[in-house]
């Protein structure tokens, strides 16, 4: 069924039946879930209420014709018919913006109003004096009567079967049954109650047809493949409204000499609950999902009754008087389907996208109950958040969206994997065995400490901030990774230099800060030790360099040279001694000076010796 355009809708319906077309300042539409937005006729104030059943609020207040009785919405959601008995009129209401869009003005009462479940036609019972009692049919899309369907009695209810096949009215106390393909009346049958029908509903599976007989107070149970009554079942004095559970188990009667709505088992025929309902129930609704019943009295209050317990679990004033109830357009849940990251750590802040369906006007999200922080809509897909504080583990997370909370997921917090921010000292011999200090954070509980793929020899986490690790051997010098790794993961790589053991410069050379006192065009004998044969490749190019230095300050003068050595020698190396020796060539031309003498050796480090040259 198409929504109707206004100005379209009341131009026709005023050029073809005469009708006169509004639009009435209101409030905006409740964009509501299924169950939680119903429409009441109100008699007394001759409105259209749209109520919000998740705020006990009024969401919308619609003025209609004289004296609103029957009311129903459109399959699809985007109309409500309304019935208006003493104005001899139909109020067409656009659930979208809450107004009325058309009023038809066929110029007789109707009683009655229902839709065929494709919302392709609607059946509005007319009757007046003078003229016999019709069922007119509407073809939606033009809001043109197709058919006249002569009754024997004004019609007071009507349900159609799920598959639209079959209309039947509750006239005068019996059913008629009438073929919708045909617009033609097919059985008459009689009820307990000659008088008048109170309540008519079709069981889900259309099997079975309900009718509430007012006067004699019973329940009549019509077989719709036999076309006959099967069953007459005692409720009460004076019966009134009729809801059936969604399962088609239950049927529910509000009584009403007694103020009560009685619960009917259907397979055994007998009345097994009454729940005391405050004041005359006027009209009743069933949750489409089984869960509640939605009781209005004649006091402008409604009675929230939890069907798992039959107990009324909340009376809300209203302000207003149901003679009829409808549920409004159902409007799709939220649904999450991913939450992106799905874990974090546990002080937070973690940008999280919950990514779903129906996300507009989503209001809050939630970890294990708290709320999150900058929770923003992006589109009616995606909505973002700022993880609030929490304890490792894993926690439930939730999203409210117009006033539902519905589950998103879960969200695993954890606690953050360690990081290194300091080594002391960075670096040590090959031979290993140097105490190093980590500095950092998130230490507790590490289960490890690596130099490059080598474990540390042994490790001590002295505090969440610090652990003393003692260095394992390496086989070659340089620089390699090392790491900690706890529960939570391993950290980023902090840099420790495996270095020659240098023994530092022996005789007949002394060592920084003595100045060796020599004279000029000598050959020194620059020895060292590394601890053990490394190879003569150990120094690196240019090296050793010599770099003329102030006598008196020890500040550099000019640019290092490359060091000569004694008779074109090279570097040599003593077993023996394990010493390695280089014969340095100084010459005649720095009497009077300073020089440094660097040695560059390939592990990146460098050793220097002072001379005084006379």
């Amino acid at each position: 069924m198409r929504r109707l355009r206004r100005g379209a809708a009341a131009a026709l319906a005023t050029a073809v039946l005469g009708a006169v077309g509004a639009v009435l300042p209101v409030t905006a539409a409740h964009a509501a879930d299924p169950a939680e937005l119903v429409y009441l006729a109100d008699p007394v104030h001759n409105t259209l209420v749209a109520y919000d059943l998740s705020s006990d609020s009024v969401v919308s207040t619609v003025p209609v014709g004289t004296r609103p009785s029957a009311l129903a919405v459109s399959p699809d959601g985007s109309q409500a018919w309304v019935a208006n008995l003493f104005g001899r009129s139909v109020s067409v209401v656009d659930t979208a913006t809450n107004t009325v869009a058309v009023t038809l003005a066929p110029g007789r009462t109707p009683s009655a109003v229902a839709f065929s479940p494709d919302g392709a036609h609607a059946y509005v019972a007319e009757n007046s004096s003078g003229q016999p009692p019709t069922i007119d049919v509407y073809d939606t899309a033009t809001l043109t009567v197709t058919a006249h369907i002569p009754v024997a009695g004004g019609v007071d209810k009507f349900a159609p079967t799920p598959d639209g096949a079959t209309l039947y009215a509750a006239v005068s106390g019996g059913i008629t049954v009438i073929d919708t393909a045909t617009n033609t009346i097919t059985a008459d049958i009689p009820t307990a109650d000659h008088r008048a029908i109170s309540g008519l509903e079709i069981s889900p599976d259309g099997s079975k047809v309900y009718a509430a007989n007012l006067n004699a107070g019973t329940l009549s149970v019509f077989d719709t493949t036999a076309k006959a009554l099967t069953a007459t079942i005692p409720v009460a004095h004076l019966v009134g409204s009729l809801a059936l559970s969604p399962d088609g188990a239950y049927a529910y009667v509000t009584t009403r000499e007694s103020g009560t709505v009685a619960v009917v088992d259907i397979a055994t025929a007998a009345v097994v609950a009454s729940i005391p309902i405050a004041g005359t129930a006027t009209s009743m609704l069933a949750d489409p999902a089984g869960n509640y019943l939605y009781v209005a009295s004649g006091l402008g209050s409604m009675a929230v009754v939890d069907t798992s317990t039959n107990t009324v679990v909340r009376n809300t004033p209203m302000g207003a008087f149901a003679q009829a109830m409808a549920f409004g357009p159902a409007k799709p849940k939220p649904i999450v389907t991913t939450v992106t990251p799905g874990h974090g750590p546990t002080a937070g802040g973690t940008t999280v996208t919950l990514t779903g369906s129906h996300l507009t006007g989503t209001t809050a999200v939630t970890f294990d109950g708290v709320p999150a922080s900058n929770v923003t809509v992006v589109d009616s897909s995606t909505v973002t958040a700022t993880v609030p504080p929490h304890a490792a583990g894993t926690v439930e997370v939730t999203l409210t969206a117009k006033g539902r909370t519905v589950p998103a997921g879960q969200y695993t917090y954890e606690v953050p994997a360690p990081a290194i921010t300091a080594l002391a000292p960075d670096h040590g011999p090959l031979a290993g065995g140097t105490t190093v200090t980590l500095t950092g954070s998130n230490f507790t509980g590490a289960t490890a400490v690596n130099f490059g793929a080598t474990p540390a020899t042994s490790f001590t986490v002295d505090s969440d901030t610090q652990i003393t690790a003692t260095a394992p051997a390496a086989g070659t010098v340089g620089t390699v990774d090392v790491t900690v790794t706890t529960p939570a993961g391993t950290s980023a790589a902090a840099h420790y230099g495996y270095v020659y053991a240098f023994g530092g410069f022996q005789a007949p050379v002394d060592n920084p800060p003595a100045v060796n006192q020599i004279n000029a065009g000598r050959s020194v004998p620059i020895k060292f030790s590394l601890g053990s044969d490394h190879g003569l490749g150990i120094l690196t190019a240019g090296q050793p360099a010599v770099q003329q230095t102030d006598c008196t300050t020890g500040a550099a003068v000019g640019t290092p040279v490359p060091a000569e050595t004694a008779g074109g020698s090279t570097l040599q190396y003593d077993p023996a001694s394990g010493t390695y020796t280089y014969v340095w060539k100084t010459a005649k031309a720095w009497a009077g000076t300073c020089r440094a003498l660097t040695l560059g050796l390939n592990d990146g480090t460098t050793h220097t010796a002072l001379f005084h040259l006379g």
